[in-house]
This record gives structure tokens, C-alpha cells and sequence, in this order.
């Protein structure tokens, strides 16, 4: 062309956990069954909705048609009265309705939020990193990601003097990203670790961003504190949604709470050109709106979450238990969100490492993208044509920590732990081939 019209940010924008479909499904159509352990979608892995929450959704279609219609661009009056309402009853940082923006997603709200920043401003994120984040924030700045140490050998706790010293010598970093609970690791941020946070941005100037959207996916004998209880003085937002509790990914509905704009005037001028931005899209989907405060108002709600949670701890138990016993590997109990991480040790990955794959077809496919791989996506290519179980590589999350994510979301007891005793077989042939 004429001129070059790709932006400079462009090649920052990766995201592995839906790139890899694209791998897996060349593989399925050489005969292959996927077992399809690379996205977070409850409903895809085959959690029913309640029929409770079908039915209010079906009752507000049926009985009012201004479900069809625009909202006002912040959202609907009610469910951001009815959120503040909630936040505010829970303690903490005060809001109201004028302080919460509702948008299609939290992929929506991620890449305004980025977007909308000044250009020379950076956030940093923890490493390894939930990659719409990551790509979003490196695409705006048009540089690779900053990050701090999430460490696997200390429970994914992060690492302070990383963050803080990262912070001090880095006068582009204007916010913080938490993950909290974390995606890829399930590590639920302890109160006392988010306090230390709040004191890194307080004291450099900094606004905090927390993505909460599994504040209430948390089991075991973790406690999540959201930031609202620990910010005190310091600007801030919260990113929440319907997608991972109802679940309902579909609906494409988030909003983010945003903190003391009053105390900032910059922060303030921030958090308005988001809204200004939302204005010129209009408006977010409505009839996910109209149904929220009717489904997390519901007295059945609580009882619903806690038995998901339950079996989440179990599949987290079954995770931990199974990959525990391996040489090679560190593989932390997740107390949080719908995930856990496996890495692979300092020194123990080559590029000599290999899996028999059966079809010629298979083979003649993977080699040529295994041979410019990174470590560990070496093991995941190798691990999807092997045995068809589709995962996603630790390096995919703007890590450089070799490992790979799974879910914790196959509601078949039985293909559950065979998919993990399959996992586990493989690391143990892989490793000594």
C-alpha cells in the first residue's frame, strides 16, 4: 500500500488461549478428539445454567421490551444503584451509581482502559500474565509488557521488592494491575499483600487496576478481599462481571467500579474520557443488566455459588495431588478462579524433547512448529498431538516461566482426572525422552 497502516502496537496483540484453537482444530480434522482444556468457559465444558436463572432472564424478554432497547451509557440506573448498594453495605471504599461503567465484557472494559491512557504511561502486570491484559497494555504502549514476579516456589505470592523497585526506577509506570483471584495461577491475593500494594501506589503516585471478574469463585481455605476493602485513599477501579459466576459469557456484560476520583484530579479526567469514549459506542448490552440485580439478589444465589465452589476445590485437590508427585515440575494448589498452573523446572526442557505421535500426518504437521517454539509450547504441541488434550503454554501468558495452564472446569469426574492422569504420563515420558 500507499502508506503502512498498521500501528505501531500491532504486533503486541497475542492471545494464545484462542490461538491455539486454530493448531488444535487442523489436528482434530486428522482424526484426533480435542480435549479442550485452553478456555474458561463453564457453559463449553458443559455447566448447566440453573433453570432459576433461565427463567428470570426468559420472564424479563417475555414482559419488557425496553430490554431490546438502549441503556444510558453508563448503564441502567437500577443495577448500578443496586451495585453501589452492594459495595457499600459490604464496607469499605464508598460509591455510587455514577461512579460504576458498565461494558460488553471485561475484554471491552480491558482494552479501554489501556487505550484511553496517555501513550507514555505504563501499568504494570504480574508475570505470568492473564493475556488480554498483557497484549492490550504492550499495544498501547507499543512495548512489551512490564511486569512484576508472581513466584511459584512462594505460592504464586508476588514479589514485592520486584514490584516496588520496578516501580522506583521506572517513572513510566503510572498504575498497578492485580489479578485477584489470579488468572493463569488461582493464587487468591492475601489482605495483607494487596495492603502492601496500596502502599507501593500511594507512595509513588500511582492508580490501581483489579480485575475481580472471580471474586466469588474462591474455595478452600482462602478468603478474597477486594481491593474496595484496602484502597483507602488511593484511585482505583475494580473490573467485575457476569461471565465465570452465572455463568454467562455469552451476555457480554462487565462494568468497573472506579475509586476515590475525587482525590485526584488527573484520575478524575481519566475515569471521564472512558465515559466518553463508552458514549460514542453508545451504550453496553442491556438485557444482561436488566437481569443481574434480579439473579444476584436471588436468595438461591449464595447456596449456587458455594456448591460450584465446592467442586472447584475438588478438582483444585485432584490437580495438586496428581501433579505433586512429579519429578521436574512445581505445580501450586490453586484457591481461586477456574485454573491452575504447572511449571517445568529450571534446566529440565530441551529442544531434543518428544512425544510419539501416531499419525504420520500428525507428525509431518507438528514438527515444523515445534522446531521454532518456545520450551514450553514445545511440550504443548507435542502433548496435543500426542494425546489430543489441548492446554495453554505458560510463555502465551507474558511469562518466562515454562509451564502450561488447564481448567478446572470438565464436569465429568471420570474424563477429569483421565485427562489429568494422561497429562501427567506425558511429563513423566516426555521429561526422559
Amino acid at each position: 500500500m500507499r502508506n503502512n497502516i498498521v500501528y505501531s502496537g500491532a504486533d503486541e496483540l497475542t492471545y494464545e488461549i484462542r490461538e491455539i484453537v486454530t493448531v488444535a482444530k487442523r489436528i482434530e480434522k486428522l482424526g484426533v478428539t480435542i480435549a479442550w482444556e485452553n478456555i474458561g468457559d463453564p457453559v463449553q465444558k458443559g455447566h448447566c445454567v440453573p433453570s432459576w436463572i433461565k427463567e428470570i432472564v426468559r420472564d424479563i424478554v417475555m414482559s419488557d421490551d425496553s430490554a431490546f432497547g438502549y441503556s444510558p451509557t453508563k448503564g441502567l440506573t437500577t443495577t448500578r444503584e443496586f451495585i453501589a448498594d452492594q459495595r457499600n453495605n459490604a464496607g469499605g471504599a464508598q460509591i455510587t451509581a455514577e461512579d460504576i461503567l458498565f461494558f460488553n465484557g471485561l475484554g471491552d472494559a480491558i482494552s479501554r482502559v489501556y487505550s484511553n491512557l496517555n501513550e507514555h504511561v505504563r501499568v504494570i502486570g504480574p508475570n505470568p500474565a492473564y493475556s488480554t491484559h498483557s497484549s492490550a497494555e504492550a499495544s498501547h504502549a507499543s512495548s512489551p509488557h512490564i511486569t512484576y514476579r508472581l513466584d511459584p516456589a512462594n505460592n504464586w505470592i508476588p514479589d514485592l521488592n520486584d514490584l516496588r523497585n520496578k516501580v522506583k526506577y521506572n517513572p513510566s509506570i503510572g498504575g498497578i494491575l492485580i489479578i485477584n483471584p489470579d488468572n493463569p495461577t488461582g493464587m487468591v491475593y492475601s489482605k495483607q499483600v494487596l495492603t502492601a500494594i496500596v502502599a507501593i501506589a500511594r507512595e509513588f503516585d500511582l492508580f490501581i487496576v483489579a480485575d475481580e471478574i472471580y471474586a466469588n469463585i474462591v474455595y478452600g481455605d482462602a478468603v478474597m478481599t477486594p481491593l474496595s476493602d484496602v484502597i483507602g485513599n488511593v484511585p482505583g477501579m475494580a473490573m467485575k462481571g457476569l461471565s465465570k459466576e452465572v455463568p454467562w459469557p455469552g451476555s457480554r456484560c462487565g462494568w468497573v467500579e472506579f475509586y476515590n476520583t475525587d482525590k485526584d484530579t488527573i484520575f478524575a479526567r481519566y475515569v471521564k474520557s472512558l465515559v466518553d469514549s463508552k458514549m460514542l459506542e453508545v451504550c453496553s448490552t442491556t438485557l444482561p443488566q436488566k437481569a443481574l440485580p434480579k439473579i444476584l439478589s436471588d436468595a438461591r444465589y449464595h447456596d449456587y455459588l458455594a456448591i460450584n465452589n465446592t467442586l472447584y476445590n475438588k478438582r483444585a485437590e485432584t490437580v495438586y495431588q496428581t501433579f505433586s508427585k512429579i519429578g521436574g515440575i512445581t505445580c501450586v494448589r490453586p484457591h481461586g478462579a477456574l485454573y491452575a498452573t504447572v511449571v517445568f523446572n529450571d534446566g529440565v526442557l530441551n529442544a531434543n524433547l518428544t512425544l510419539p505421535i501416531n499419525s504420520t500426518d500428525i507428525k509431518g504437521y507438528i514438527e515444523p512448529l515445534v522446531a521454532t517454539s518456545a520450551l514450553d509450547k514445545r511440550f504443548v504441541y507435542y502433548l496435543l498431538a500426542s494425546t489430543g488434550i489441548c492446554v495453554v503454554p505458560l510463555s502465551g501468558f507474558n511469562s518466562d516461566l515454562p509451564g502450561f495452564r488447564i481448567t478446572l472446569l470438565e464436569m465429568d469426574d471420570d474424563k477429569f482426572k483421565s485427562n489429568l492422569d494422561t497429562i501427567a504420563t506425558a511429563i513423566t515420558q516426555y521429561l526422559v525422552s
